[in-house]
């Protein structure tokens, strides 16, 4: 087994090599007379590595960045869905209404979910695979920025495998009084989607705004070969959106957001398929963000701008069951309540030196709820819910970011301190109190070696403290049953990374290699022998400590006017020192490549995603009823992806897994599509 670790370690290093090799072979000196004239998308710039504006190759970080227009183009779902083909990110799916990115082999509460600079991240995100990415309309998004391996400093506790931020429609003013309108219709063969999406977006000098309203149908997911149809597996969504910009004054910018997404009767099918269950779904799954956010431009000679947000987030899980031949229907609710609270202030000398420092204040409230009904007699008794009702988690940070760009040198650093207040109210264990803090930083350097190719090293610390999830969860998670230890210390990290970054008219090439020491690792232990309803009991302790370390590529070629290659490889390797075992849950190497065409109005692509067999397991994978015996068998998806567009409307048509394969992603609790069509119609007015 680790002989063929090592040896697909070094087939990857081989084929990363000669891309450098390749890229390096070129006269150093006619690059530096040639005309540097990057493409678009390979030249971004972001915001998420160091909360201010940079561009993308000049930045010490691995990050990659989404648009709108690809999620629309390939007819990607959902918002997990749209990072599937995103270097180093692998997309888990327990169910056909979730999605769980896995950054650098760590998901769930050990990566940092944002939206526009706020968390989505909360007290109650649990431990591994969770849906809360598919709480965002993916049609209410501009872009995405995934930062992996980083974001403890610029954004706090959980970003121990990287940070994804998703930011929605950005509006600019215009001169005169300007117009548009968006109408987007899909549907898919076998009736697995419906989906109409329609925007309206108005600007002028002083106003600019966009809304945007949603209806989608999923119905039952149908799966390649021999897997046929997943039932139950669909389900209904509507989401609505609306964001203003007003100009104030000519320095001040006051932006106002509202979102709501509302997905019902979502399924979760393994435990249906597996687990002899009647009913098992979650009614409602929803969320509600609303924010303020003013932006002032200062420019004085300490700071140049200003920006305060002030927000809402509402989540609430419904969550209903009921086991065949039981007559006991059981219903939970968990809402969770969070106010924040931003301010950052932006410095520059407009020479070489940026910077970014502020503070935070997040307050969780938790309310659960549950209630068993034994329907032969209509009888309804309240019990311990999932957490302790009333449960809250209040942070404050303070933070300081800089960059300073020289001719051949950039260099960032920066550092943050967390403290946090945690209740838990439990009626039967009492009140308990934690007041966990943090001090994290992180240091990088990249060289430039010219114009056309940086390499650089960096290292952070991370920082994740116990949440309510993980303290109060009492009743059945996944195929077990969990109790609560209110005695949890924080998880905490150290990564190092190097990369390698070229950029010219033709071609991208990058290559990360990371190690990341994690310590006092919260993981759930079994308790014995004893099991509660038929579950097996676990309880969540500090007693492992692990690494994960792996390989990131991909290479960007313009083969000419028409052909532009792409593809992307990850290897990941964990292990639980403690234990002396795998870690949990590392994905298998997986990779991908497209060939795009484009003439004028018509593009064709044909994309290969591959996945190679996971059979190196932790004890816990064993145990897992989603990981077939020896492991998650290899494989390998073909797609097809064509559109046209003549003048306001654009056709778009993707037949998914042209050979019908069945297959699926590692840890998943459900197959993929098996062959099939997606046709959108999208009018521009």
């Amino acid at each position: 087994m680790i002989r063929n670790i090592l040896l697909k370690m070094r087939i990857l290093l081989l084929i990363n090599c000669l891309n450098v090799g390749f890229l390096f072979a070129q006269d150093i000196d006619s690059i530096k007379n040639q005309e540097f004239s990057p493409t678009q998308n390979i030249n971004e710039v972001v915001i998420s590595a160091n909360r201010f504006e940079n561009l993308k190759f000049n930045t010490p970080e691995a990050i990659e960045v989404n648009r709108s227009k690809t999620f629309e183009k390939y007819q990607l779902r959902s918002s997990p869905e749209a990072l599937q083909a995103t270097t180093g990110v692998f997309v888990q799916k327990t169910n056909h209404g979730g999605g769980s990115p896995f950054m650098r082999g760590l998901t769930g509460n050990q990566t940092l979910l944002l939206i526009d600079g706020i968390r989505l991240s909360n007290s109650t995100m649990r431990y591994g695979p969770n849906q809360y990415l598919n709480t965002i309309d993916v049609f209410s998004v501009d872009k995405m920025e995934v930062l992996r391996g980083n974001g403890s400093v610029q954004y706090g506790s959980d970003a121990l495998g990287g940070t994804i931020q998703v930011f929605s429609h950005n509006m600019d003013f215009a001169e005169k009084a300007d117009w548009g309108s968006k109408v987007i219709a899909r549907i898919a063969t076998q009736g697995m989607e419906q989906t109409i999406h329609s925007r309206i977006n108005f600007s002028n000098k002083r106003v600019a705004f966009s809304a945007g309203a949603s209806f989608r149908k999923f119905g039952d997911l149908v799966g390649g070969d021999t897997t046929g149809t997943q039932s139950p597996s669909g389900y209904r969504e509507f989401d609505f959106d609306l964001k203003a910009k007003i100009k104030l004054a000519p320095k001040s910018i006051l932006t106002l957001a509202y979102q709501d997404v509302h997905q019902f009767e979502v399924p979760v099918y393994h435990k249906v398929e597996l687990e002899n269950y009647a009913v098992n779904q979650m009614d409602p799954q929803k969320r509600q963000l609303a924010y303020i956010r003013l932006n002032q431009v200062i420019n004085n000679k300490i700071f140049q701008s200003a920006i305060f947000t002030a927000s809402i987030n509402h989540a609430e899980e419904g969550r209903e069951s009921q086991k065949n031949g039981s007559t006991i229907f059981r219903y939970e609710n968990d809402k969770v309540r969070t106010y924040t609270f931003l301010a950052e202030f932006l410095s520059s000398n407009n020479k070489n030196w940026s910077a970014s420092s502020g503070v935070e204040i997040y307050n969780d409230l938790v309310n659960s709820i549950r209630t068993d009904t034994d329907l032969s007699i209509g009888s309804a008794v309240s019990k311990r819910c999932l957490y302790p009702d009333g449960s809250t988690m209040a942070s404050f940070a303070a933070f300081s970011l800089h960059t300073f760009d020289f001719e051949k040198w950039n260099i960032s650093s920066g550092a943050r301190f967390n403290m946090f207040i945690i209740t838990v109210d439990d009626n039967t264990l009492g009140t308990s109190k934690l007041k966990p803090s943090a001090i994290v930083g992180n240091l990088a350097i990249l060289r430039k070696l010219n114009i056309k190719t940086n390499v650089f090293i960096s290292a952070n610390s991370g920082y994740r403290a116990p949440n309510i999830d993980d303290l109060g969860t009492l009743g059945i998670v996944d195929f077990r049953y969990e109790t609560p230890n209110y005695g949890l210390k924080p998880e905490k990290s150290f990564q190092y990374q190097m990369g390698f970054k070229f950029l010219d008219k033709k071609i991208k090439a990058e290559l990360f290699l990371y190690r990341n020491e994690l310590y006092n690792l919260i993981v759930r232990n079994r308790q014995g022998a004893d099991s509660i309803e038929g579950y097996p009991i676990y309880q969540k302790d500090n007693v492992e400590r692990a690494y994960i370390q792996g390989i990131e590529s991909s290479v960007d070629y313009q083969l000419n006017q028409f052909f532009k290659l792409q593809g992307n490889i990850t290897y990941t390797f964990g292990q639980n020192i403690t234990k002396n075992e795998p870690a949990r849950r590392i994905p298998p190497i997986f990779g991908r490549l497209e060939l795009n065409y484009q003439i004028k109005n018509l593009w064709l692509n044909l994309e290969w995603q591959s996945a190679a067999k996971q059979s190196r397991l932790a004890q816990g994978d064993v145990d897992d009823n989603r990981i077939p015996d020896g492991g998650t068998p290899g494989w390998n998806v073909f797609n097809f992806n064509t559109g046209y567009t003549f003048k306001f409307i654009s056709v778009d048509l993707s037949i998914k897994n042209l050979m019908n394969v069945d297959y699926r992603y590692h840890g998943s609790g459900i197959n993929g599509c098996g062959r099939s069509a997606f046709l959108t119609l999208t009018v521009n007015l």
